[in-house]
């Protein structure tokens, strides 16, 4: 099984109310296999579709985890426990459905695996992982972004190997 960013899939819960739908040819066949468990951590954090965008201030998702930096949202509101508990429901989801895999939006501050926006709402991207990538990566889940999916492939092969 794959736990997969539910925008990708085609559910309209992005911060904007749209999706990010991915076209790959392995994700649809996995979806066709029924090994993809599409989730949103930021929803099922409890933020609402739509809502102001967030970024990681401070640190990236490690740092959120380890209390030393906040998510804030672009009206400066503090949104880190919804994005703490969108991560935990991400690893349970995870775990219960054996994913030892992710393909998660790249760039989200819940998501992204190699980039993360810089914190200042300036469109700036910088290298980091998100909240969630941080806590699933932590214990063991193998993150790729949507971009890497041939490498997540790769890894799943590895992973089916007796």
């Amino acid at each position: 099984m794959i736990l997969v960013s539910a925008c990708l899939m085609g559910r309209k819960v992005r911060y904007d109310g749209a999706a990010k739908t991915s076209g790959d040819a392995a994700l649809a066949r996995w979806r066709q296999e029924g090994r993809l468990v599409p989730f949103c951590p930021e929803v099922s954090g409890g933020l609402p579709v739509p809502r102001p965008a967030a970024e990681i201030s401070g640190g990236g998702g490690e740092a959120v985890l380890a209390g030393t930096a906040r998510v804030l949202a672009a009206d400066g509101t503090d949104v880190t426990e919804e994005f703490l508990t969108g991560a935990r429901a991400a690893l349970a989801a995870a775990r219960s459905a054996g994913a030892r895999i992710a393909i998660l939006k790249e760039g989200s501050p819940s998501c992204g695996s190699l980039a993360v926006y810089d914190g200042a709402f300036r469109g700036r991207l910088v290298p980091g992982r998100g909240v969630t990538t941080a806590l699933l990566e932590e214990h063991g889940v193998a993150v790729f972004g949507e971009d890497r999916i041939a490498d997540a492939a790769v890894r799943l092969r590895a992973l089916e190997r007796p």
